[in-house]
């Protein structure tokens, strides 16, 4: 028991070590938004993960405020609550009026309903320390549901066997920032903030292994595919000289079959008038012959 009793230095030390690494989640993003000012569109970007990261801010906030001696998780919380939704300002200034309008309702109905629907039941149904228990349990439900959600991206990148899409800074820092607050939680005997952070310590490590597997696989496959390119293009280059010489031999001797019969259609032409004219001057000598020999006949009578 003397292991479990709350040692406050250590858990400053990892509460404060979590506050950093925590705080450098939170600016990941900030790359991406750069991008979406430079090219002033939103467009292709979504805006779900940053209202979800809004959430979960602002209920561990609201369950910092409940807890007493949560100094550290209340600045960090006001810190992501600030950055998310400068995020989410930012994204609205810019995305298509589709999104625009959805991402807004989403806000309306999710981040601002859901989270005072959440205050005014706590405070309505419960007081005291049920009231930290049930908040505690509520955001330990939620942060398992935020940890499980890289899961789609695991099966992505073993799909596709391929880590575009999973970045190994971002999940070292996720990991990280799980393992800080679990001893944060474990000194403090916080366990709705240390148990979560057991699924997410987990889900970070299965991230960096499958970077680890796939990231060789998907540097053969672009360079199987550099090759294949090369091979084509030199199969081309290869190929293209030799039909062309082919497709000009075609020609000529298209070109040739053509002329020729043209050609042997005038020779007939020719011969068969020049026949034509034979036959008419054998026919006239013949016929001049029959009638000298006519006349000569009468004379002789």
């Amino acid at each position: 028991m003397g292991f479990l009793a709350p040692h406050h230095q250590l858990a400053f030390i990892f509460g404060l070590l979590g506050n950093i690494v925590s705080f450098l989640v939170f600016l990941a993003p900030v790359p991406t938004f750069y991008q979406i000012c430079k090219k002033k569109t939103a467009e292709g970007y979504h805006s779900i993960p940053y209202m979800v990261a809004l959430s979960s801010a602002m209920m561990l906030l609201y369950y910092g405020i409940l807890k007493t001696n949560a100094v550290l998780i209340i600045s960090i919380n006001v810190i992501g609550c600030a950055i998310e939704i400068v995020y989410l300002v930012l994204y609205i200034i810019y995305a298509p009026k589709r999104e625009k309008v959805s991402t807004m309702k989403f806000i309306l109905l999710f981040n601002m309903g859901g989270y005072g629907l959440i205050i005014l039941l706590t405070n309505l149904l419960t007081e005291g320390s049920k009231r930290v228990t049930v908040m505690g349990w509520i955001c330990a439900v939620y942060n398992v549901a935020v940890f499980a959600s890289p899961l789609s991206i695991m099966r992505h990148v073993v799909r596709t066997k391929s880590v575009e899409h999973m970045p190994f800074s971002l999940s070292l820092f996720l990991t990280l920032c799980a393992t800080m607050w679990f001893f944060y939680g474990l000194f403090m005997m916080d366990f709705f903030i240390a148990l979560p952070n057991v699924l997410g310590f987990l889900f970070g490590i299965a991230q960096m292994i499958l970077y680890v597997t796939y990231k060789n696989a998907n540097k053969d496959v672009e360079m199987q595919k550099e090759v294949d390119i090369e091979l084509k293009q030199g199969s081309l280059e290869d190929v293209n000289p030799c039909k062309a010489d082919q497709q000009q031999k075609m020609k000529e001797i298209k070109i040739n079959v053509t002329e020729k019969p043209v050609e042997s259609d005038k020779m007939n032409n020719v011969w068969s008038r020049q026949w034509r004219n034979s036959k008419s001057k054998l026919e006239r000598q013949s016929s001049m012959s029959r009638m000298e020999d006519r006349y000569l006949v009468r004379r002789e009578y």
